[in-house]
């Protein structure tokens, strides 16, 4: 039976996010439901990159569940998995701050991610 490669996606992250998911410690990725995400899937792999340099790390996508809007996902994924160095309500500011109403409106979806060793 022939093997498939993972797919790979490059997506960039904020330095801060980036950190706690290459120490292994954020395993909520957020994301606004684009449509270039809608075939986002469980055995993906995600190349986070710090935009303009070359430091990548990888991870595993175990789950992928879309929610309404953003208080929905960290009600429903918990906050410490989403970002353990923050309160509930300071990740929904950074989040919002980051993504506007518009993009919120589209959905937002819980990436369940798991560093993959290098």
């Amino acid at each position: 039976m022939k093997e498939t490669a993972a797919r790979v996606h490059e997506l960039n992250l904020y330095r801060r996010y980036f950190d706690l998911v290459a120490a292994g410690r954020k395993t909520i990725e957020v994301r606004v439901r684009y449509p270039h995400l809608k075939d986002l899937t469980a055995s993906d792999v995600i190349r986070f990159r710090i935009k303009g340099t070359e430091e990548t790390c990888e991870v595993l996508v175990r789950r992928v569940t879309a929610y309404d809007d953003f208080e929905a996902l960290l009600d429903g994924e918990g906050p410490v998995n989403v970002n353990p160095t923050a309160s509930r309500n300071e990740q929904l500011a950074n989040i919002r701050s980051i993504y506007g109403p518009e993009k919120e409106a589209l959905g937002a979806l819980a990436i369940d991610i798991e560093l993959i060793a290098s």
